[in-house]
């Protein structure tokens, strides 16, 4: 019970600053290094707001998971976890990833029917391939999740 503590508590403390660490990246970096690529290479300029947008938009989705499990760890530290109550959580979770997907495939279209150098593609599929494997885990650890709250709910039932 101990090193859960100590878990939740450390994980509090990382999830906190990574949080911080994605706004400073949405609100100041991403759209000061495009605004930069615009100004040294005006051929590309047309894509700084496009791309000032999608990368805002998955750091949205990143931050919606961070805030998901910010509060899936209260329900761990309350012993609530087994509760419908954490699979709204979990679901915003699988939604965040899903819509991170979804414009990741579009993003890896466009670039691959665009593409002259095979690098840039394998990268998006390595990105892609990562998310799916993330999403799909998320899928199997909320059905996980629904089973062990129903199976909880019975205990507390027959007790």
């Amino acid at each position: 019970m101990m090193t859960q503590r100590w878990a939740v508590a450390a994980l509090r403390v990382f999830l906190v600053l990574l949080f911080a660490i994605l706004v400073v990246f949405q609100v100041m970096s991403l759209p000061g290094q495009f605004a930069h690529m615009a100004q040294e290479s005006p051929e590309s300029a047309h894509l700084r707001w496009p791309l000032t947008a999608l990368f805002g938009f998955w750091i949205l989705c990143a931050e919606v998971v961070v805030v998901s499990t910010w509060k899936l760890l209260g329900l761990v530290k309350n012993d609530r976890i087994f509760s419908e109550a954490s699979l709204i959580w979990v679901d915003a979770i699988v939604w965040a990833v899903g819509a991170a997907w979804v414009v990741l495939l579009g993003v890896s279209f466009v670039v691959g029917v665009n593409a002259d150098d095979p690098g840039p593609v394998l990268v998006l599929m390595l990105a892609s391939t990562g998310v799916t494997v993330l999403g799909l885990l998320m899928v199997v650890m909320r059905a996980l999740l629904r089973q062990a709250t129903a199976l909880r709910t019975d205990m507390e039932a027959v007790i």
